[in-house]
This record gives structure tokens, C-alpha cells and sequence, in this order.
């Protein structure tokens, strides 16, 4: 047995020094987190060694004692030993460490690169919002512009018009397809306080007359069906002041709408783009492709 514990004793010296090699700066620094898990690292190498060296002690030395189970299985028994009380004080020990270390410990009261990052980039939109509180017209235009060619483009492609029709031509108000696909399956997922369009508002000729109308621009003369669409949309179809989506032209509103909560598109879903752009920029992009709108 003293030999036993002389070699763990040097294992555990051994391990300790092995691990400190590795990660000998975590003792440096103001921050005590790494001090604390280093002195956690070398209680559990010391604890393991001495927790092995206590049971390999015990096979080769103790003996089988206490009351025989009930329960035999091809001649073999189990006795009805208590758990070993060190196995118990480790096992509610860990308990206790991580209930601390989760309440208490890291990372809650400790630097957090994520929270420094969340902090600077909050402070920079305060700025950003100071500074281009009142931008103008043309301001506005060429912010969004730059806005749109950085996050925008990749699908809308860098003239706005869709890269060859598979994405929405942002030029345009919209397709008359697209207006019959939403006539025939309805729209829910922009989030307005209208709520969800049904689907089958209108059928046959008056969604192709609906369709034509409101590809054009809501020009020309308003097809009867049209008040199916304007109890939400408005008899102009500009979305009664953000209660619905603008028929009309991209506006602020429904830039904001879909840049929130993404929208289905013929290439695939755009993502909600929430929390990337700050106001101004979301007011900058529906300036600009209101510059660009096709006549």
C-alpha cells in the first residue's frame, strides 16, 4: 500500500505539472476565472488518483461482508452495502460546484466577448442614430444605395431587377403573377395589423382583372373585384396608412415589414433580416428603391 501511495502521490505532482506546461499563463491576469478552474483541474486529478488508489486498495485487500440480498442469479448475490460515503461527498459536491458556477461563477459576473461585442455595437447605433438623425433626401438615397449593394444585392442583384427573374425585381411594384399566386394562396407572414389575406379573394377573370390592375400600377380603370382588395388595402391601395401592405410602391413600411420578417420568394425564403439594419439604414433602402421605381 505505500508504494501505491507514493506513485500516486507522484502521478498527481506528475499531471499537475503537465497540466500547468500546457496552460502556465492562468495564473497571469486580473481575471481569477482561469485561476479558479486551474486549482478545479488539480482537484480533480488529485481527487481521481486518490479515489483510484482508495478502491484498488479495497480489491485487493477487503473482504465481502454485510447482508446477502434477496435476489440470487446464477449463484451470485449482492450484498446490500451502503453506496461508498466518498463517491456521496464527490457526487453532492459537483451538485454544489455547478449550481455556483452557473449562478454565481463565470460567466455571469465576468468579461464576456459577446457581451463586449453586444455593448459596442449598441453604442455605435447610438452614435449612427445621432449623426444621421435628420439626413436628407439625397442622404438617405445614397445610404440606401450602399445598404442595399452590401446586403441586398447578393440576390436582388446590383441593378435591383432580380439577377435574370430569380428574385423579386425590386424595380418593379410587383408581377401580375405574383399578384395571382397571393390572390390564390394568400399572405400571412409579413406581420401587418390587418392580418392574413385569405386565399381565393377572387377567381377567374377577376383575378386576372385584379392581377392587371395592380401590375400597372393601379392605373386605369379599377376593376369592380378591386373591393375585395381595398376593405384592407385602401380604395388607393397604399395600405391605409400601414395597416396593410402599399400596393402602390415600396414604401417605409413595408420595407420594414419584410426586412423584419422575411418573405417567400421564387429562389427560396428570404431571412428576416432583424436587428442586421437599424432604422435609418431600413428608411435609406425604401429611399432608394423609391429612386429607382420603374415607370
Amino acid at each position: 500500500m505505500k508504494k501505491m501511495v507514493i506513485g500516486g502521490i507522484i502521478l498527481v505532482v506528475v499531471l499537475m505539472a503537465a497540466t500547468f506546461f500546457v496552460v502556465g499563463d492562468a495564473f497571469q491576469g486580473d481575471d481569477y476565472i482561469n485561476t479558479l478552474t486551474m486549482l478545479g483541474a488539480f482537484a480533480v486529478i488529485a481527487i481521481t488518483v486518490a479515489t483510484a488508489l482508495k478502491y484498488i486498495n479495497q480489491i485487493k485487500n477487503d473482504t465481502a461482508t454485510g447482508e446477502l440480498a434477496d435476489e440470487v442469479w446464477d449463484g451470485i448475490g449482492e450484498f446490500k452495502n451502503p453506496i461508498p460515503s466518498g463517491w456521496g461527498i464527490i457526487f453532492i459536491g459537483s451538485i454544489i460546484w455547478m449550481l455556483w458556477y452557473f449562478y454565481v461563477g463565470y460567466p455571469t459576473n465576468q468579461f464576456s466577448q459577446i457581451g463586449q461585442y453586444n455593448d459596442e455595437v449598441n453604442e455605435y447605433n447610438e452614435k449612427f442614430k445621432k449623426q444621421w438623425k435628420n439626413p436628407s433626401k439625397e442622404t438617405l438615397e445614397a445610404m440606401g444605395e450602399s445598404t442595399f449593394l452590401v446586403q441586398c444585392s447578393p440576390c436582388h442583384g446590383v441593378d435591383a431587377e432580380g439577377i435574370a427573374g430569380k428574385a423579386q425585381d425590386l424595380t418593379h411594384r410587383i408581377s401580375k403573377e405574383q399578384v395571382l399566386y397571393i390572390i390564390k394562396n394568400g399572405q400571412n407572414s409579413l406581420g401587418y395589423a390587418m392580418g392574413a389575406m385569405p386565399p381565393n379573394m377572387a377567381t377567374g377573370a377577376d383575378a386576372e382583372a385584379i392581377a392587371t390592375f395592380v401590375a400597372g400600377g393601379l392605373k386605369g380603370d379599377k376593376p369592380t373585384a378591386f373591393s375585395a382588395c381595398a376593405s384592407c388595402h385602401g380604395e388607393d391601395g397604399k395600405g391605409m396608412n400601414g395597416m396593410a401592405p402599399n400596393l402602390v410602391e415600396y414604401d417605409e413600411t413595408i420595407i420594414a415589414h419584410v426586412l423584419e420578417h422575411g418573405k417567400k420568394g421564387a429562389i427560396g425564403t428570404m431571412p428576416s433580416f432583424k436587428g442586421r439594419l437599424n432604422e435609418t439604414q431600413q428608411k435609406a433602402v425604401a429611399a432608394f428603391l423609391s429612386s429607382i421605381k420603374a415607370e
